[in-house]
């Protein structure tokens, strides 16, 4: 088997104040492997973004550690739930922001920044400002600016949830068919199950907190089309959501009972 990009093993983490301790993670561990587009879902509160942080490098877990193949140049990109777009900047200057901060500026990044805002419908905006756009317009050219960078991982930290539903639904399905194009191994953190199973080559389920992995769900849909939009009417769907569904349910029940 190859070797995975992505292992997290035995991660745990507490929240600590003056009065008291709060454990999130619990012997959380997976693997992620190139290419795979993952889905993480769970109660609210229960630190899937905690997680994607310790991923990240923004917190230290612990217990535990996460494993990175570096022997494949793992940068690491962070797409959050709001766009952060700067508003004095134009698109264009938005978008190579990060190669400005590195200072590895260079023709080859502005060729890669000119391609992906052509390929994904944003170049005649290039000179607009972020408050000219739309939500999803903003959106992509946020994802434009990550993939610029060219990272080998791409962390999403529901990075839809800002939008009303139906720009949504066309937004994470654009930026779900953008991300499987560009080959670019992602994992996602959503509460929106659907959007999970429209996405996700394998959707793990955490419990409430401490959470640890209750769950890890292959996705195989049958369809006609290989996209978020069509697997939502595969016939596997629902089966797949409802499960989904009872798994978390049953988790917030438990606080009541």
């Amino acid at each position: 088997m190859k070797q995975p990009i992505l292992e997290c093993r035995n991660i745990s983490f507490s929240y600590h104040s003056l009065k008291c301790e709060t454990k999130a993670l619990n012997h959380i561990s997976f693997q992620v492997h190139q290419g795979e587009f993952i889905a993480i879902v769970g109660p609210s509160g229960c630190g899937k973004s905690t997680l994607l942080s310790i991923i990240a490098g923004l917190l230290k877990p612990e217990e535990g550690e996460v494993v990175l193949d570096h022997a494949n140049d793992m940068r690491i990109g962070y797409m959050l739930q709001q766009d952060h777009l700067l508003e004095w900047r134009s698109i264009w200057k938005n978008v190579l922001l990060g190669p400005e901060i590195t200072k590895t500026m260079s023709p080859a990044k502005e060729a890669l920044a000119e391609r992906l805002l052509k390929d994904y419908g944003l170049y005649r905006f290039k000179d607009k400002k972020p408050g000219e756009l739309s939500g999803g317009m903003k959106q992509r050219a946020a994802l434009i600016r990550t993939m610029v960078m060219e990272p080998a991982l791409l962390l999403l930290d529901e990075p839809f949830s800002a939008l009303d539903y139906q720009t949504r639904l066309m937004v994470s399905a654009d930026i779900g068919s953008i991300i499987r194009k560009s080959g670019i191994t992602a994992v996602l953190i959503t509460h929106d199950l659907a959007e999970a199973i429209s996405l996700a080559d394998r959707i793990l389920v955490m419990t409430k907190r401490p959470a640890t992995i209750k769950e890890e769900i292959p996705i195989h849909l049958t369809v006609a089309e290989n996209s978020p939009l069509a697997a939502r009417s595969a016939p596997e769907f629902n089966n797949l959501f409802t499960f989904l569904w009872k798994e978390i349910s049953d988790e917030y029940s438990g606080e009541n009972s």
